[in-house]
């Protein structure tokens, strides 16, 4: 199956990442589309600028056949972009887009694009990262203030809505063990009025223990912790009342509450280390 061809899934994560970057460049532009849009409206400009569309696409054009992109993709992608911009400002989003009918013509050379990227070599960079172990003596070579400080502002980040709300005040006066096995790293957290800190000289009443890699997983929202647990690559020891709260919330956090920033950085690292994982035990 396509799936087991070898270095196809570097690749496929390359792409994924591109396409985050598409939908990330989407967004910013409706939001510069909805800016415009009001200050159209506060110059009593209405309706929509037909010549600058065509504008907008032919330069579109231009450089996609630069870069060896067919124009009629280009073209497409910004049609469909003028249409939403469209709809952010109320307008009519059907002026001149016949472009986007010929959703065939976005679709076909796109489908023609994976065999121009040689899988081997992908697989082959993706074996000279060194696995978590190797990195070890590097990462306790950093003071353990800066892992302190990281890893506070992630939860300050990632658990700002349960902070705000009040759902992580079961962890008032109790302290939660972290430990990053193959990397030698293990930190107490603890609950100090509105933030989660690190503590130290503390022994834990709960410690969650894993890989870095399947942290990543199970951070970025790739892997779910029942099926960690189960299959023993995380391991949870002390107080299990208290780690089974803490797993409880972090399977009922909301995804969208977390920085989309951070969801992309964990989702794409996650990627990367499993991808990374799986060269290396291919070659073991």
């Amino acid at each position: 199956m396509a799936e087991q061809a070898r270095g196809l899934a570097p690749v496929r994560l390359a792409i994924d990442g591109v396409d985050d970057g598409l939908v990330l460049l989407l967004a910013a532009r409706t939001r510069l589309a909805r800016l415009a849009g009001r200050i159209k409206a506060r110059a009593g400009v209405q309706g929509r600028d037909g010549a600058r569309e065509q504008r907008v696409r032919h330069r579109a054009e231009r450089l996609a056949s630069m870069l060896g992109v067919p124009p009629a993709t280009a073209s497409g992608v910004l049609a469909l972009a003028i249409g939403d911009a469209c709809r952010t400002q109320g307008l009519q989003p059907d002026l001149d887009q016949g472009a986007i009918a010929g959703n065939a013509a976005i679709i076909a050379p796109i489908m023609h694009t994976h065999d121009a990227y040689p899988p081997t070599p992908a697989h082959t960079l993706l074996r000279l990262l060194p696995p978590p172990r190797r990195i070890a003596p590097l990462l306790r070579a950093i003071p353990p203030v800066a892992h302190r400080r990281l890893l506070e502002q992630a939860m300050a980040k990632v658990l700002a809505a349960p902070l705000r709300d009040g759902t992580l005040d079961f962890m008032a006066g109790r302290r939660l063990g972290i430990e990053v096995s193959d990397l030698g790293l293990r930190w107490v957290v603890a609950l100090q009025g509105q933030r989660l800190v690190v503590v130290d000289d503390a022994a834990a009443e709960a410690s969650v223990c894993g890989s870095a890699t399947d942290l990543l997983l199970l951070a970025g929202r790739l892997e779910d912790a029942d099926t960690l647990f189960f299959q023993r690559r995380l391991r949870l020891t002390g107080d299990v009342e208290l780690g089974l709260t803490a797993r409880n919330l972090l399977d009922r956090l909301a995804w969208e509450s977390v920085p989309l920033g951070l969801r992309i950085a964990l989702n794409r690292g996650a990627r990367l280390a499993r991808a990374a994982r799986s060269a290396h035990q291919a070659r073991a």
